[in-house]
């Protein structure tokens, strides 16, 4: 296994770009289908929209969603504030889209389109990286293309794909800086204290984090591995005191990079969230149902440059807590929702999320037979060629990095256990099966590492083509059987239920 480069630069950038372009032309495709609020863009579209109108979230008013499929867009928000229970970066981004073609279905859809397009395009480099090997790294990029979790989440405004764009461009960025690295240890060249790819990295750690703070899981987890690539890179130490001031060269840029960086831009995330504190303070800081006041300083009435600067912090942090309070308390692990799902079966995707059904249409409309029924689903299901085979090359890929001990076997290892096993923590709140949109990038790097491993271990044979493509060909086919459950297409009940393999799956 080489981390080196054996195609081209040209045709590197190419190949990946293409590929990612046919991937925007799917998500495109009747993306404004169905016209309505689906599912939690209920939340995300409208906070977007409030904050390209008044710069701060507001509360919608009743029957909303609505008047905004109705196309009356007039007085959609009160002047209260909305309590946000994730930062603002990832509904900024809806933003992009609803400023380019308003306040529609297309408008709040079409930067997850972008995003998921580009996440295509970044999982492909990154399989370039690691694996060396165009065609490899193209089988990564449209096995991704293909999927129906990566393809629904493209074409719904939820945080969560945006969310993984950010945390596979850090771990593309710490790949490179690796890279990097290694070349100028290699050329005797010297290694300053700025690294241009862990800058890159800790800027989109930063981005991740204020999309959703699930990231922090991967943060983590990543930059620990970060700094245990370059002790490695660097040999053995001559002494445990050479070690000790080893790792600090080594950690301290990566700390400043990945955590200091990281939390500037965080911060940078909430920026309309502090030009306007005092409103989210005038509805929560004094006391809000059972949460405590913020604070005497609310009642300032002598602002000084410092308080003026002061406050604002101090009412983020307490929004903070108020929120994290949401997250992990009494009131979510009381919630039951009919689409919930264990983590224990999400890389085997036991139980997809229904976004948004539509059934008892009538026969005429689908050409069903007249005793039966049409049916309609927007299901958030993998491709199950993928996520099944997926998850038996996770385990040899364990096995390849206990026994090679090489690099690159990490990236898919690490990028499933920080994307996965956080949320067997979670309890008893409702959580769902869509998160899984973040595993599914290093899942299909580890797919794509063993089929280059074994390709490289039969010694580059002709006839180990066949076998991939035979693979790839029922990837397609599950694409195309699964294509109506992920599109809204009005089908007859009988095809829709024939797609049902599994009873969870209803």
């Amino acid at each position: 296994m080489t981390a080196q480069l054996r195609d081209p630069r040209l045709w590197g950038w190419l190949v990946p770009c293409q590929i990612a372009l046919v991937a925007f032309f799917l998500r495109l495709w009747h993306l404004a289908e169905p016209n309505k609020l689906m599912f939690d863009e209920t939340y995300y579209a409208k906070d977007a929209w409030s904050l390209l109108q008044y710069g701060y979230t507001r509360d919608a008013v009743e029957g909303a969603n609505e008047r905004i499929v109705a196309g009356d867009l007039s007085n959609l928000f009160t002047t209260e504030p909305t309590w946000i229970v994730h930062p603002d970066g990832g509904k900024w981004l809806i933003a992009i889209g609803q400023e380019l073609f308003g306040m529609t279905s297309f408008g709040w859809r079409f930067s997850a389109a972008v995003a998921g397009s580009v996440l295509v395009l970044v999982v492909m480099r990154l399989a370039l990286r690691l694996t060396g090997s165009l065609a490899f790294a193209s089988i990564a990029g449209l096995l991704i293309t293909i999927d129906g979790v990566h393809f629904v989440m493209s074409r719904i405004a939820l945080l969560d794909i945006f969310l993984t764009l950010w945390l596979v461009c850090m771990v593309a960025s710490l790949a490179a800086d690796r890279d990097w690295l290694a070349t100028r240890l290699e050329r005797g060249v010297p290694v300053g204290w700025f690294r241009p790819w862990q800058f890159a990295a800790g800027m989109c750690a930063g981005l991740a984090v204020g999309t959703k703070w699930s990231a922090l899981w991967v943060v983590a987890a990543f930059g620990i591995t970060m700094v245990l690539w370059e002790m490695v890179l660097r040999g053995k130490p001559a002494s445990i005191t050479d070690g000790a001031i080893r790792l600090m060269r080594v950690g301290v840029p990566a700390f400043g990079h990945l955590v200091v960086l990281g939390f500037v831009v965080y911060l940078a995330t909430w920026t309309s969230w502090l030009i306007h504190w005092e409103v989210f303070a005038q509805r929560f800081g004094h006391g809000y149902g059972d949460i405590a006041p913020w604070g005497d300083y609310l009642n300032r009435t002598d602002p000084t440059w410092f308080t003026a600067v002061t406050d604002p912090l101090r009412s983020l942090w307490h929004f903070h807590v108020m929120t994290y309070g949401f997250h992990t308390g009494d009131y979510l692990a009381g919630v039951d929702h009919p689409y919930q799902s264990n983590p224990a079966g999400w890389l085997l995707q036991v139980r997809p999320t229904s976004v948004d059904t539509v059934t008892d249409v009538a026969a005429a409309q689908c050409g069903a037979p007249t005793d039966s029924t049409c049916i309609s689903e927007v299901l958030i299901l993998g491709n199950v060629v993928l996520w099944w085979t997926g998850t038996i090359a996770l385990l040899a890929a364990a096995v390849a990095w206990v026994k090679t001990r090489t690099w690159v076997w990490s990236v898919p290892i690490v990028g499933v256990a920080a994307t996965w096993l956080p949320w067997f923590t979670v309890g008893s709140r409702p959580i769902f099966t869509f998160y899984s949109i973040a595993i599914l990038p290093f899942l299909t790097l580890g797919l794509v590492l063993v089929m280059h491993a074994l390709y490289e271990y039969f010694g580059r044979p002709r006839w180990y083509w066949a076998p991939i493509g035979i693979f790839l060909a029922a990837a397609i086919a599950m694409a195309w059987w699964l294509w109506p459950l992920w599109t809204n297409a009005l089908i007859p009940y009988d095809d829709w239920h024939a797609r049902m393999w599994f009873d969870s799956w209803i």
